[in-house]
């Protein structure tokens, strides 16, 4: 008799505590599963973490105590996974998907990024099998209940992965090489079908151009873009991109090339781009007549020439102008050019 309580015990006690653990069906869970992400250029970070909640109980040196591995939320494994290769504060990690762990302490934390990622919490965990591991400051933090990463102090190639949980906030750092991993990705792309277009290699001309990556490369890019179609686009930037590796005389009958094949657009929007970003205002009167000579009859003929009559301070010729160019505007366009034509009856330059 003895015997046969002593088995209904155990029993009992197996199927509460199986019944605890919930592992067998899916049921909601006290700390819920999240996930954050973030792309920096090309690079997807992705964390996938549960979310303990602090309900009156001593975190620090206590439910978490310091000093020992912690899975850095709660459940199976926090994973953090990165799509190319990143740096964590300056040191380098492979792309991948990542245990993550910590040690907490007072003054400094250890953030670890362990090979795997499959374990439950980190009672299983081995330093061996570590991939990298950096120390960091911890900081004070507003009250979170719950436990939550986020991304702060986000730029193009960088951003701060923040855990918080109770007052404290643990940030580390992640940067990517965005330019190598974007030429890279640009090289891929355009051995896809995107090659057998002209946008395509010039769009991967511009970003070679904007950020003064490879420009060799891109003026190969360029000069692909040309292969496939020639037009206003495609020779101006190989021109543009030839300006950028001072060979200005092969820029100059390229560009002109492109003017010609202008449509009204191109040529008053280049003449603006001649007088703001360039700085060359007579230059930028020079596109502006030869906008009006080839589409007299465009709005933007007129308004170019309103900016040329302006520039010469005959108002009243600029402000007739500028009547014409509304007649004929779009009407998103018309708002900004009533305000030009108050400047110029006001005797204003618009320039």
């Amino acid at each position: 008799m003895r015997l046969q309580l002593t088995c209904v015990t155990v029993c009992l006690a197996a199927t509460a505590s199986l019944a605890g653990a919930q592992t067998f069906l899916k049921l909601p869970e006290a700390s819920q599963r999240a996930s954050a992400t973030q792309r920096l250029g090309l690079t997807d970070i992705t964390i996938v973490y549960h979310r303990p909640l602090v309900n009156g109980r001593k975190i620090w040196g206590g439910l978490v105590p310091y000093d020992q591995v912690w899975r850095a939320g709660a459940n199976e494994n926090t994973t953090i996974a990165f799509t190319d290769p990143v740096s964590i504060e300056g040191e380098a990690l492979p792309k991948g998907i990542y245990g993550l762990h910590m040690i907490p302490g007072t003054d400094e934390w250890t953030i670890i990024f362990s090979k795997v990622s499959s374990a439950w919490g980190s009672f299983t965990y081995k330093q061996e099998e570590d991939a990298l591991r950096v120390k960091v400051k911890p900081q004070p933090s507003e009250m979170h209940e719950a436990l939550a990463y986020d991304f702060d102090d986000l730029k193009p190639d960088s951003a701060a992965v923040t855990m918080r949980w109770e007052k404290v906030a643990v940030p580390f750092h992640v940067s990517v090489n965005e330019k190598e991993i974007t030429t890279a990705s640009l090289r891929n792309q355009l051995r896809g079908g995107v090659q057998y277009t002209w946008e395509g290699w010039w769009e991967a001309a511009n970003y070679s151009l904007t950020n003064k990556v490879d420009l060799d490369e891109g003026l190969r890019w360029a000069d692909a873009a040309i292969g496939q179609e020639e037009r206003y686009d495609t020779f101006m930037i190989k021109a543009d991109i030839l300006d950028a590796l001072n060979r200005g005389a092969e820029a100059a009958p390229l560009r002109q090339r492109a003017l010609e094949m202008a449509n009204a657009s191109q040529l008053y929007f280049y003449g603006r781009q001649v007088q703001l970003v360039q700085k060359k205002p007579q230059d930028a009167m020079t596109i502006f007549r030869r906008t009006a000579q080839r589409y007299p009859d465009h709005w933007l003929g007129h308004l170019a020439l309103a900016r040329v009559n302006s520039a010469a301070g005959d108002f009243s010729k600029a402000s007739a102008e500028m009547k014409a160019a509304l007649a004929g505007a779009p009407e998103q366009q018309k708002p900004g050019l009533q305000n030009y034509l108050k400047k110029l009856e006001a005797g204003q330059d618009i320039n």
